[in-house]
């Protein structure tokens, strides 16, 4: 199993980053219990459960949470449990009485991992937003694009995924470990808003060095350099370059029929848009896998761009198993790798309340105990 095999966590079902952290969670061997709604929320995107890939690996019991005797079995769940996931507004968690005081006092050592967009605190809390809303506060939306062009959002993979998700799995990962030392949970409090902003620690070090500028398109990495972009070949296709270090730019051009050419040096911004101009003609002359073939081998940051239909095909990726197939699906294994202690998908994704009798009883309620939330409807 993972190396987080042991831990038990209770995620409270939400959308988009809360779930994925919980299914990081549960790929590096956690036990996670998700607590979805009785009566489904209408946020989110309405597929078949077996592709909802973020809830992968964890068992599902469906409750009622306005109903007190459900709250009251959440609170026994936190008592067995080392973290719970939360990502509702500010506020609401309090509401239904299942805040950090409430869970804290039935369980000092449990780790209360909070999830929302713009924080805990600030003018903008109780704001609702989604991904790019956040992205677009924090500079990095503004800094994607081609010169000239508008932002372009990163799907949801900076302000969700990346500035959400993994902050919180670190966070609560953090916390289990203090809490080992100081036999103390605490609130950790991940907010996309501060993730976003965080994944941006370079550039912003780059822009106060005078090493960047804010016109899209224009700087190192974001398209504007010749050697660092993206290029249409000949059958319409497109390749990925890189070539940043001197040692790659030079063999690069050498691959490209460059060699012997007058050309500026690699780092004169002002003859950019000349050299972005003639390694774009070049490209064309060739289709994507020709351009393949040809720097196969050679010391160039170079690949082509796949789509997901190609991705999980490339023999790269098919000789690490970066991709799997569960239950008919393709779909990313876990990451990261470890050498001893292996991770691996629990179970596909499950149906709200597929697991609640099962699962109940396993974080110790007494069939007695199940029927009387039953009755109440507290569980479903």
């Amino acid at each position: 199993m993972g190396p987080l095999a042991g831990i038990r966590i209770v995620e409270l079902g939400g959308i988009g980053p809360g779930p994925f952290a919980a299914m990081l969670l549960s790929d590096l061997g956690a036990d996670v219990l998700r607590i979805d709604r009785i009566v489904a929320s209408d946020s989110g995107v309405a597929m078949a459960e077996k592709f909802n890939l973020l809830h992968r690996g964890r068992k599902s019991v469906a409750m009622d949470l306005k109903n007190p005797q459900a709250v009251a079995a959440v609170l026994k769940l936190m008592a067995k449990a080392d973290a719970l996931i939360e990502g509702f507004r500010p506020g609401v968690a309090e509401r239904l009485g299942l805040g950090p005081e409430h869970c804290l006092a039935v369980n000092p050592r449990l780790v209360y991992g909070r999830m929302t967009g713009w924080g805990q605190n600030g003018p903008l809390a109780q704001a609702p937003g989604h991904d790019m809303n956040y992205i677009a506060l924090t500079g990095v939306l503004h800094s994607i694009g081609t010169k000239g062009g508008p932002p372009v959002p990163p799907l949801n993979l900076v302000g969700d995924l990346g500035g959400g998700s993994l902050y919180l799995a670190l966070g609560i990962v953090s916390a289990i470990l203090e809490c080992r030392t100081s036999g103390r949970g605490q609130v950790v409090d991940a907010a996309m808003v501060d993730g976003s902003a965080s994944l941006m620690m370079l550039i912003y070090g780059m822009r106060a060095a005078g090493l960047w500028t804010d016109e899209r398109g224009s700087n190192r990495l974001d398209s504007g350099a010749p050697w660092y972009s993206v290029y249409e070949t000949k059958d319409g296709r497109y390749v990925a370059l890189a070539s940043n270090e001197p040692r790659f730019y030079k063999v690069t051009l050498e691959r490209l029929g460059l060699a012997d050419a007058d050309l500026p040096d690699q780092h004169d911004r002002s003859r950019w848009p000349e050299m972005k101009a003639l390694f774009a003609r070049v490209f064309r002359t060739r289709t994507r896998d020709e351009w393949c073939e040809i720097m196969s081998g050679e010391e160039v940051c170079f690949a082509p761009v796949l789509s997901m239909g190609e991705a999980p095909e490339h023999p790269h990726l098919k000789a690490r198993e970066t991709f799997v197939e569960l239950d008919g699906v393709v779909q990313p294994a876990p990451a990261p790798r470890f050498s001893r202690s292996r991770p691996a998908i629990q179970r596909g994704p499950a149906r709200p309340g597929q697991h609640t009798d099962e699962a109940l009883a396993e974080w110790g309620f007494g069939e007695a105990e199940r029927v009387a939330l039953r009755e109440s409807g507290a569980i479903q």
